[in-house]
Formats: structure tokens, C-alpha cells, sequence
């Protein structure tokens, strides 16, 4: 059998109990059809880059398929249906990652460090205080009426008196 990941995009408006059944419901099909589900991963409720339906947060969740070619594509004709699924991609691995998914891993990390994503402390240098450095001779682009290359005579436009 095949090795898949899975991650799924479902509306903001659900609950969590509600994003949980649509993984039961979509586990359903695949162990119907001959496949299992390995680690199933909740990122949560993040921000979209872009709306998609009306809907600029979405809940991702992760899932590790072992599953025949024709559950899956059965469980995507599904997905494909649901109102409460707003975009699916599934990838074919080689083998199913150990652990958690590097998703998971970023989100320890912030909470090890503290970290809320906010513009808090910066380190030694705040933004404004950056050293650009040395930046060498300006290019040709200078403001100061540098050499610009050679120019090239305009084009009468059409129609005009020459």
C-alpha cells in the first residue's frame, strides 16, 4: 500500500468537537477501503494568506495515510463535497516521518522561548538602530546626476509635427 500525507484546511466557524468528527468521518472511509490512519496532527486555527469562501482563519490538520490509491480517492471525492472543508492536499512519501511535523515542532518552540509573535524585545539593537554598513559606490541610479550611460534619442510620436 501507499504512503500519504494528508492535511486538510476546515471552515473557522466550526468548533473543535466538530473538526474532530470530519477526521473520524474521513478515518471511516479509509480503513473502509483497506487502509489505516497513522498520527493525526491538529495544528489549530491559523490565518490564511488569502480568503478562501468568506473565510480568512481555517483549521489544519495533518494525516498520515497507509491506504490504497482508491480509499484515498474516495475519501478526496468526499472532502470535495463537505462545506465544512475548504481545500485538501495530499503528498505521496517514501516513509511516514517520525515525531511531530515540523508544524508542531515551531509551535514547542514558541512556548519554550516565551515567544508570543509579538514586536517585544528585538535583541541588543531595536529596528531603527541597524547598521547598514558600508555600502560601496552608488550605481548609475545616483540622484546626484552621475554618469547614467548613454541615452538613447526619443522617438518622434506618431502622428506629431516633425
Amino acid at each position: 500500500m501507499a504512503l500519504y500525507e494528508h492535511v486538510f484546511l476546515a471552515r473557522q466557524d466550526l468548533s473543535q468537537q466538530q473538526v474532530d468528527a470530519l477526521v473520524e468521518q474521513y478515518k471511516g472511509v479509509i480503513s473502509e477501503n483497506g487502509g489505516s490512519v497513522g498520527r493525526v496532527e491538529n495544528w489549530g486555527l491559523k490565518s490564511l494568506t488569502y480568503r478562501v469562501n468568506k473565510n480568512r482563519k481555517a483549521y489544519y490538520t495533518l494525516m498520515d495515510l497507509t491506504c490504497p490509491p482508491a480509499a484515498l480517492k474516495e475519501m478526496e471525492r468526499q472532502m470535495g463535497l463537505s462545506e465544512d472543508v475548504l481545500r485538501f492536499m495530499t503528498i505521496k512519501v517514501e516513509a511516514h516521518e517520525e515525531g511531530v511535523s515540523a508544524m508542531m515542532q515551531k509551535r514547542e518552540e514558541r512556548s519554550e522561548r516565551g515567544d508570543r509573535g509579538g514586536f517585544g524585545d528585538r535583541g541588543p539593537r531595536s529596528f531603527g538602530d541597524r547598521d547598514r554598513g558600508d555600502r560601496g559606490p552608488r550605481s548609475f541610479g545616483d540622484r546626484d546626476g552621475g554618469d547614467r550611460g548613454p541615452r538613447r534619442p526619443r522617438e518622434a510620436a506618431e502622428g506629431a509635427a516633425e
